[in-house]
């Protein structure tokens, strides 16, 4: 298992929702990430929760932390346990009086919840090695790049560097 992170929600080219994860801790060379497609009421919810933002009357993934902790269960951990035709399958770990109970569970509603209880996401290494794709690099300096390293430049910078 290869633990995750979301970064984020996008559109492929036919208009169709994906959540996008990514290792948090990955070896030497191109790094990879997993596109999950999911419904666009999925990939709302998820980027509410992501984005810490609030809807103004609780979404589905919301009423299920709220009976989690109703009754005094929480999220260990959110499994994407494997993919078969295509489709993805996922699995949330939770903590109850009764003992540790696991549930079936589709993606998108298993990351909807994670996202909401900031529990650990972790992606089977068959999963990830069958529909991971290499990250492409972009070797530009996005904006804030370029802002911290002028603000390094503020740092370093001595005003006598200015003088004739």
């Amino acid at each position: 298992m290869v633990q995750v992170r979301v970064v984020g929600v996008a559109l492929d080219s036919g208009a169709q929702h994906l959540i996008l994860l990514k290792p948090i801790v990955e070896g030497p060379g191109p790094g990879r990430i997993l596109p999950i497609w999911i419904g666009p009421q999925e990939a709302t919810s998820i980027v509410i929760a992501v984005e810490g933002a609030e809807a103004p009357r609780p979404l589905a993934h919301d009423l299920m932390k709220t009976l989690l902790e109703a009754v005094d269960a929480s999220v260990v951990r959110v499994d994407v346990t494997k993919i078969e035709e295509g489709t993805f399958y996922a699995e949330i770990s939770l903590r109850t009086r009764q003992g540790l109970r696991i549930l079936d569970s589709r993606p998108s509603d298993a990351l909807a919840l994670a996202a909401r209880v900031d529990a650990p996401i972790w992606v089977a290494d068959e999963v990830l090695d069958e529909a991971g794709i290499v990250e492409e690099i972009d070797e530009t300096p996005n904006e804030e790049a370029k802002v911290a390293e002028f603000k390094r430049f503020l740092d370093e910078v001595d005003p006598d560097d200015f003088q004739g």
